[in-house]
């Protein structure tokens, strides 16, 4: 038997016995927390066998040079959105450039990864975008977030795109969005979107405590309707719609930078049927950190989307039992609260996260962009990203140094993907007042791969809100198709999975409508697409 057959084994006898104490809560031992008992009691070897990371800077491959510019009002905000728009098979980038315009990069990549400038109209003050097909017209198209009025770019096919922000009835109301999230509801042929508003810049009493007002979209036919205010607001640098439950219905995680809410905010929830804010009666604690980004990937193996929240200060990785979320143990290794070059002893200011297989061994990695907001003289001004592998036993460790990408430029949003159709996953990176920063992953003696891209007929082409669950001998991997979260930055490319030594997988899609797929065997090294008609 596997080790990790050995820890599925085991770990829910253990959660049974200690649940049978009388001090026992319902979230007690979760899935890795048995892990690393078991560790412990069985001398398991905590050295990972995954290929040592390493990657080699491409920045050169954009021409020009891209920088996410501006002042107080682009202090946060800098994100990246990574697609197909010309169907090559090869992501695509646009780049927020907050003062300067947002750049659309066309990706040309062969053995190296290569851009040419892509034809696009000239925009503003954007602080982020994510792809979504909006129109389920198989064409994808980009949500464009500004610090003033948002604007929604329809794709038109080989990466040519027209301003729908008017046939869409989508407000143009001038806000300092910093969030997005999207999902498709029951029944609607239009998904339904969250929009996260930052600080209210025009209120004479801020910039502290002036957070401006959250927004629910929902379709009326084919147009949206009056927005719907998620209040109260709390200054949101993330929300991601998840389906954390498993329950067929999906919930909005807001979460919320406590530098503006300064004392009454705290992280969000809310359901969509019926619209509330959850709160402590529904198992939804009153949580404050320094919210900044949200990554979403089931770690802990129990097949529910477990949640990292980035900060200032704490990296919060918390596991999911389909009830609540329970913070890891520090010795899990994700919390990079300093930087660990250990030249600045001061806390880390950690912005968009990111879950993804940079080795292939089967395990999902964690990068992380870090960087001070400006001068903030009580937070680390050196602050190098951080790249943490995911070990054997479930814990993790900082590889960003030998990766050769632990740069120090004050880093924003971010985006892992496989950007020259070579298996393994590389990384973009966004700065602030320096450029834009593209890493090629080089490592060698990686594992096999596959990439799942679920697709369905109808609305919703791109089946957001499916779960994609492939299984070898070393057990079972679960990602969840979502749009959102990260730090303004987001993709809609196929869901990549290393498989290890394996040359082959199972896999399944469970469908956005609950359908269940038959499980089907595939080959390692290759993209398959999954259509459901």
């Amino acid at each position: 038997m596997s080790e990790n057959n050995t820890f599925r084994a085991i770990c829910p006898r253990i959660k049974q016995l200690l649940m049978m104490r009388p001090d026992a809560t319902p979230h007690q031992a979760p899935y890795n927390f048995c892990k690393l008992i078991i560790a412990l009691t069985f001398s398991v070897a905590v050295q990972s066998a995954h290929a040592q990371p390493r990657f080699v800077n491409r920045d050169y491959s954009l021409k020009p040079e891209h920088i996410y510019a501006g002042g107080w009002e682009h202090f946060v905000g800098g994100g990246v959105a990574l697609f197909d728009c010309n169907n090559d098979s090869l992501p695509e980038v646009f780049a927020a450039g907050g003062a300067n315009p947002a750049q659309l990069f066309i990706n040309t990549s062969k053995t190296d990864i290569a851009f040419t400038l892509g034809d696009i109209e000239p925009i503003l003050a954007v602080t982020g975008a994510y792809p979504i097909d909006i129109d389920s017209d198989g064409i994808v198209d980009l949500m464009v977030l500004r610090n003033g009025p948002n604007v929604l770019l329809r794709g038109q096919g080989d990466c040519q795109f027209s301003d729908a922000t008017d046939t869409f009835n989508l407000p143009k109301d001038d806000r300092w969005s910093t969030a997005f999230s999207a999902t498709w509801e029951d029944n609607q042929t239009l998904p339904t979107l969250a929009i996260g508003n930052y600080v209210d810049a025009k209120d004479p009493d801020g910039p502290f405590g002036t957070c401006d007002t959250n927004w629910l979209l929902r379709p009326e036919y084919n147009l949206y309707g009056e927005t719907t205010a998620l209040s109260p607001g709390f200054c949101p640098l993330s929300m991601l719609f998840s389906d954390w439950q498993r329950s067929g219905n999906p919930m909005l995680r807001i979460s919320n930078d406590r530098q503006y809410y300064v004392r009454n905010g705290y992280e969000q929830m809310w359901s969509l049927d019926p619209l509330r804010e959850l709160g402590e009666d529904d198992g939804w604690p009153v949580q404050r950190i320094w919210g900044m980004g949200i990554a979403s990937r089931d770690v802990s193996g129990n097949g529910k989307p477990d949640v990292m929240l980035t900060s200032m200060g704490d990296q919060v990785l918390m596991f999911n039992d389909g009830q609540q979320f329970a913070p890891v143990p520090y010795a899990t290794g994700t919390y990079a609260q300093r930087p660990f070059t250990g030249d600045d002893g001061r806390p880390s200011t950690g912005w968009h996260a990111e879950f993804g297989d940079i080795d292939n061994d089967g395990l999902a990695d964690l990068f992380i962009a870090k960087g001070n907001v400006d001068q903030m003289p009580g937070l680390a001004m050196q602050d190098p990203n951080n790249l943490l592998m995911q070990n054997s036993d479930g814990t993790f460790t900082e590889a960003a140094g030998i990766a050769g990408i632990g740069t120090t430029e004050r880093s924003r949003g971010a985006g892992l993907a496989d950007l020259n159709a070579d298996g393994l996953l590389d990384i973009v990176v966004v700065n602030r007042r320096a450029p834009l920063e593209i890493w090629q992953n080089t490592s060698v003696d990686t594992g096999h791969w596959v990439t799942i891209d679920p697709r369905q007929t109808g609305s919703n082409t791109f089946a957001i809100g499916a779960f994609v669950e492939l299984r070898t001998p070393d057990g079972t991997q679960t990602i969840e198709r979502t749009i959102g979260g990260g730090h303004v930055s987001g993709s809609l490319l196929p869901l990549h999975f290393g498989i290890g030594a394996h040359e082959t997988a199972e896999v399944r899609v469970i469908w956005p409508d609950g359908a269940v797929g038959g499980w089907e065997t595939v080959r390692a090294d290759q993209t398959i697409q999954k259509v459901r008609r």
